[in-house]
Parts: C-alpha cells; sequence; structure tokens
C-alpha cells in the first residue's frame, strides 16, 4: 500500500509540506461567529492563475495553523473550495485540494458512525467528539475544473465531511448539543491565546 496519495493518486515520495505551501502567503484564519463562516459559499466559475494563488496560500496558512484540511471560507473567501493534508487510520496521508465538493449521501443501513475527537482552525483550542460516518466520497474538480473523487475512510473520511460542511455553511458547533457547544466556546476562552501563540511561531518557522 502506498503511504501517500495526492489528488487520489498514490506517490512513491513526497515532501513534508505540499510545494503549494512554497509559493503561498499566509492568510488570517476566520472565526466561528463571522459571517463568511455561516452561508453557503459559491461555485467556483473560474479556474486559472487566481484560484491557483488561493490554494497556494491556504495550504501554507493549513500548515501554519497545523490543520489537517482549510476551506476557503476560513480565509475569508466566499468559494467552495477546500484543501487537505490528512493521514487515515491506516497511516496513510492524503493531500491535495477539491473545487466545488459534494458529498456523496450514503445508504442510512449500510452507513456507520463514528464519535472521535474533532477540532476546527476557525473554533481555535476547542476538540469535542462529533459523530461522522466512518467513509466518505467526495466529488467535485481540481483547480484546472477537472473531474476529481477522493474517498477516505476513518479521519480522513472525517476531514472530507467537515472540510464540505465547511463550504456549505457550517461549523462542526452546529452538530453539537446546547450544552455540548457551550464547553466547546469555553475551551476556546481558555486555550485560544496559546493557539495562537504557536501559529504565530510557526510562522518563523514554516514561512520564513
Amino acid at each position: 500500500m502506498p503511504r501517500v496519495f495526492v489528488q487520489g493518486n498514490p506517490m512513491d515520495h513526497y515532501p513534508r509540506h505540499a510545494p503549494e505551501a512554497g509559493r503561498g502567503s499566509v492568510r488570517r484564519i476566520t472565526e466561528t461567529g463571522e459571517d463568511v463562516l455561516h452561508k453557503p459559499c459559491r461555485d467556483v466559475t473560474e479556474f486559472g492563475p487566481d484560484l491557483a494563488a488561493l490554494i497556494d496560500d491556504m495550504f501554507l496558512t493549513m500548515y501554519i495553523a497545523e490543520g489537517a484540511g482549510l476551506a476557503a471560507n476560513q480565509v475569508g473567501v466566499d468559494l467552495r473550495l477546500f484543501v487537505y493534508d490528512c493521514p487515515d487510520d491506516r497511516g496513510v496521508r492524503h493531500v491535495g485540494h477539491l473545487v466545488n465538493p459534494v458529498l456523496e449521501s450514503q445508504d442510512p443501513a449500510e452507513r456507520r458512525l463514528l464519535d472521535d475527537i474533532e477540532g476546527c482552525l476557525s473554533v481555535p483550542g476547542a476538540a469535542m467528539d462529533v459523530p461522522r460516518p466512518d467513509r466518505a466520497i467526495v466529488r467535485g474538480q481540481d483547480k484546472e475544473g477537472n473531474p476529481l473523487t477522493i474517498e477516505g475512510t476513518g479521519y480522513f473520511a472525517r476531514c472530507l465531511a467537515h472540510e464540505t460542511d465547511h463550504v456549505n455553511g457550517r461549523v462542526y458547533l452546529d452538530r453539537l448539543s446546547k450544552r455540548e457547544r457551550k464547553e466547546a466556546l469555553r475551551q476556546v476562552a481558555d486555550r485560544r491565546e496559546d493557539v495562537y501563540a504557536r501559529r504565530a511561531a510557526n510562522i518563523e518557522a514554516i514561512g520564513s
């Protein structure tokens, strides 16, 4: 079994950070409560250098923030797009981007939900159990507009579902009970300063 898949394709070797990050600039990450995170994003209709540059910026910003995925509205851009660099439960690494993603629905009789810890770069410092299916298939396009299908299991399936939620205007807090949401926001209040200090340090280490 290959140890890394890039845009769904097996690779023998791949660098620690996606090459896109080396071309990117760090962007501010939006936080829950900001309008852009809580409404469905617009379809991408223009494929070209501006979209490629946004993807570069998103990869670098994701690495600076120590994330496994990042949607465009998390950097304030109202477009259906996300990037990811995420392991699955077998330790296989998955790297890529997906434009205009649509999560394929599953037969409820065949769907298996897993409760596991989930965090979000736009909910800095919080981590809560969220039920997600153990398998996900997301269809969309690459940055050139070519059709693309990405399939994931375990933790990578969680990442795909989480990021697709983002482009649909949902954050994982929306999947929590009122009590759980209150606990998550308490964690943000307690840990947010430390999270931002770590990101600042990473800018020096990665972004310089």
